[in-house]
């Protein structure tokens, strides 16, 4: 760390020789081709009320739902760059603001030999990259998301900081149960939290203007009204690098994914392209894993 407690940029790639990611051009993915003629949607909340509003009748009347987020950026991957791109859009909530370009990223993970193509199986390499990339502090999670790791993810969310997950994806880039075969990196920028009626200062929290049954802090300081308890419900508002927009996830839906990655699709494995695997594999390197990155502590 320098004298002025500032903590000093990635130090700079070599001049000759500079890595790339290896493989031929690919033809366009769909994803990419529906991401072309859309443009993000910005707005801590912005998003999220549509969203919300598409599915209220999912939400539990009987609830008091409140709603923390922190705008992240979008960027739509370019391979299978999944983890890298959602460290990036991760980076932006870096306080004091960093102006990170994902070529420096990608260049990083693989000087680093953490990737070969962009792919990223190892949640503790990830830590590492995310801790180098943003002189941040990382916490590796480990043992699922569910419990006292729920409670850190939940708080550390409400803090508006950001977590890293990986899981499987479905069609729809949502949580699916694949036994790792589609594994994939998420970042988790906000929180819905569906607590009893009495368990919030209504001095908190004010009504949303669009949607009188949703609920958001009153401060960026509002304390989180969680102690040592779960809440009813919780979902997660989250980005990944094949879609401009946000999701909205049920935590025990991608807790549920993310504890049965396990194996590497076969057909990848076996296509003689070269991955970067930790020793034990996908499940040694992503179940049960995810990361949160302290972006107010500098890495000491």
């Amino acid at each position: 760390m320098s004298q002025n407690g500032r903590c000093p940029p990635p130090p700079p790639l070599p001049a000759c020789c500079p890595q790339t990611l290896a493989g031929p051009a690919q033809k366009r993915k769909l994803y990419q081709t529906i991401a072309s003629g859309r443009t993000p949607v910005e707005g801590d909340y912005t998003e999220a009320r549509v969203l919300l509003g598409q599915r209220e009748a999912s939400f539990r009347t009987d609830l008091l739902w409140v709603l923390v987020n922190s705008y992240v950026p979008s960027l739509i991957q370019d391979g299978p760059q999944c983890g890298l791109v959602a460290l990036w859009m991760a980076a932006h909530l870096r306080q004091p603001q960093l102006n990170i370009d994902m070529e420096t990223v990608t260049q990083t993970a693989l000087n680093r030999a953490y990737t070969a193509q962009g792919e990223m199986f190892s949640a503790q390499n990830m830590a590492l990259l995310a801790e180098e990339i943003c002189c941040c502090r990382a916490q590796l999670l480990s043992g699922g998301l569910r419990d006292n790791n729920a409670l850190s993810i939940i708080k550390h969310l409400w803090d508006r900081q950001p977590v890293l997950i990986p899981y499987d994806e479905d069609f729809n880039h949502a949580p699916c149960k694949r036994s790792g075969h589609k594994a994939h990196w998420a970042v988790a920028s906000g929180v819905l939290l569906g607590l009893d009626h009495g368990s919030l200062d209504k001095q908190d929290v004010r009504p949303d203007p669009s949607l009188p049954w949703l609920y958001l802090p009153t401060t960026a300081g509002t304390p989180c009204p969680l102690s040592n308890t779960l809440p009813r419900e919780v979902y997660i508002l989250a980005k990944q690098g094949k879609s401009l927009r946000y999701q909205i996830w049920s935590l025990d839906c991608i807790a549920e994914s993310n504890d049965q990655l396990r194996t590497m699709d076969p057909q990848r494995e076996n296509n003689g392209t070269q991955y970067v695997l930790p020793e034990g594999g996908v499940e040694a390197g992503l179940l049960g894993q995810a990361v949160m990155l302290h972006t107010r502590s500098l890495k000491q």
